[in-house]
């Protein structure tokens, strides 16, 4: 019997095409996408991304401090917005090129930079190989809140204000939470963009009129 090459235990019954050894279906599950890179073409991932999407989804989040109105947002002081303002930045320009992305895929996208930003580093790679992204709009996302540094009073300084990982997450978890309530758990509408293309309408406007620049 060939035995897991990671727990040494139970009977390898899956190819891991990542690590290219033998694993037991624990294993697989536990190191799938957490440890271990997985191939787009894995059909152990394939057959897994639905259930994990919905499982994402369908989570019960931590009730509002307000019932019936939406969470605290970030926008309570100008840093905390403006990172705010790059992280859902490419989810409103994604909206509305493709009348056919959902609030649900935004969510996901949202948790995926959230997920990639809490373990994206510690993944096992194979020499000469990269991480394949899952999620596109997520790794939009995720490289906009990467790159992002705060414009205090509109001066960027010459290396700039970056972030601490602990406001990104803090920021990341409050778009989410105000994301599900928007969405009303209709996971396949609009609400949610619809929201953010009149909150960057809003943004635009005041912008206008006090002459402050947008991120983009």
């Amino acid at each position: 019997m060939v035995k897991c090459s990671r727990c040494r235990q139970r009977k390898a019954k899956r190819r891991c095409p990542g690590l290219r050894s033998d694993l037991c279906p624990l294993c697989c599950g536990i190191m799938r996408g957490r440890e271990v890179a997985c191939p787009p073409a894995c059909r152990f991932l394939a057959e897994h991304k639905p259930y994990r999407e919905k499982k994402i989804l369908e989570k019960k989040p931590a009730p509002p401090a307000r019932p019936g109105r939406p969470p605290d947002d970030p926008w309570k002081d100008e840093r905390t917005a403006w990172l705010a303002l790059n992280i859902e930045a490419p989810l409103k320009e994604i909206g509305e090129r493709d009348p056919a992305f959902t609030d649900g895929e935004a969510i996901l996208a949202l948790e995926y930079a959230k997920d990639k930003l809490s373990r994206g580093r510690n993944l096992i790679l194979l020499p000469g190989e990269e991480r394949t992204s899952r999620n596109d709009a997520g790794e939009m996302v995720f490289r906009s809140l990467q790159n992002c540094t705060y414009e205090g009073g509109l001066i960027l300084t010459a290396a700039g204000d970056g972030y601490k990982s602990e406001e990104k997450f803090q920021c990341l978890d409050r778009l989410i939470l105000a994301a599900r309530f928007w969405t009303r758990k209709n996971f396949q509408g609009r609400a949610y963009l619809e929201h953010l293309t009149e909150q960057f309408a809003r943004i635009a406007e005041s912008s206008r009129r006090s002459k402050i620049i947008q991120p983009g």
